[in-house]
């Protein structure tokens, strides 16, 4: 009994090795292609892949060149689809990595393709070999894999220029920025005014001409004066300060001085000669002209 109890034990951790070895991920049938374009049905170059030696030889991977990796993802002996796949590539140099995932089918049949434009600008400028790994991973308690399986050289026509990306923008210290505003607008010249106020006054003078001949009766004014002396005092002010209140925006005021000015000027001109003209319809009603 003695000599049997080591011995059972000894079988146990066997048993246990062997499932342990069995619960873990791989892959099998695997090739590695490279396919130039216009080569036609078989052109390039085809590599089979091993998950525990990698190949001796390092790949080229040409402009024109669609590399593919062709594979059955296992789990233990029995083909399986995992949760995760893919083919990552790594710079020795920078130790830039980046990874490309596998399009896998149920029955763990899975397949990546790789040209230039998939790969990032550091790794087209890069001068030296590239290393490949093949990681397959999945949920429950098999282990994954992640197998070095080969090198590629990444091969650019010189002659061919690289669309490097423009630099992302970085906020820090800018240059002081001067800031020219717009001058001040002008008045016109003297000469323009003066022309123009020429032409104002005449027309006054001439509309006094066209009320006298048409009969205009100023013998009314003592009496609307007496009837309502403020009304008509204030109306015609009003008048007077609304063309002063132009004359200063003209000269001096600006906007926001001006409004408040003729809002006040107009308010009053408003109230007055609605009054002033209550008196001159009276007037008219009694028949006075």
């Amino acid at each position: 009994m003695r000599f049997l109890h080591p011995l059972i034990q000894a079988v146990l951790l066997v048993n246990a090795g062997v499932a342990f070895a069995a619960s873990s991920w791989s892959f099998e049938d695997a090739t590695l292609s490279i396919q130039t374009k216009g080569a036609g049905v078989g052109g390039g170059s085809k590599e089979k892949l091993s998950p525990t030696t990698p190949l001796s030889k390092p790949v080229s991977l040409g402009v024109a060149d669609t590399l593919k990796v062709i594979l059955t993802t296992t789990e233990g002996k029995k083909s399986k689809k995992p949760h995760q796949a893919f083919l990552a590539l790594n710079d020795p140099t920078t130790g830039l990595e980046e990874s490309y995932p596998f399009s896998v089918k149920d029955n763990g049949k899975a397949k990546v393709d790789l040209t230039h434009k998939d790969l990032p600008l550091q790794f087209v400028t890069s001068k030296e070999s590239l290393t490949a790994y093949i990681v397959i991973g999945s949920f429950g308690s098999s282990a994954p894999l992640k197998s070095k399986s080969f090198n590629i050289k990444i091969d650019r026509d010189p002659n061919t220029p690289i669309n490097a990306p423009e630099p992302p923008v970085r906020y820090g210290k800018r240059d002081e920025i001067h800031h020219i505003f717009r001058s001040n607008p002008k008045s016109p010249s003297k000469i323009i005014t003066l022309v123009f106020a020429a032409a104002v006054l005449g027309a006054v003078v001439a509309l006094f001409g066209v009320w006298t001949t048409l009969g205009a009766n100023l013998n009314h004014l003592p009496k609307a004066l007496s009837n309502a002396p403020i009304p008509h005092a204030l109306f015609f002010g009003s008048i007077l300060a609304i063309e002063a209140t132009f004359f200063m925006y003209y000269t001096t005021w600006n906007l926001f001085q001006t409004l408040p000015a003729a809002a006040a000027v107009g308010a009053v001109a408003f109230l007055s000669g609605s009054r002033a003209l209550s008196e001159v319809q009276e007037r008219r009603l009694a028949g006075l002209r």
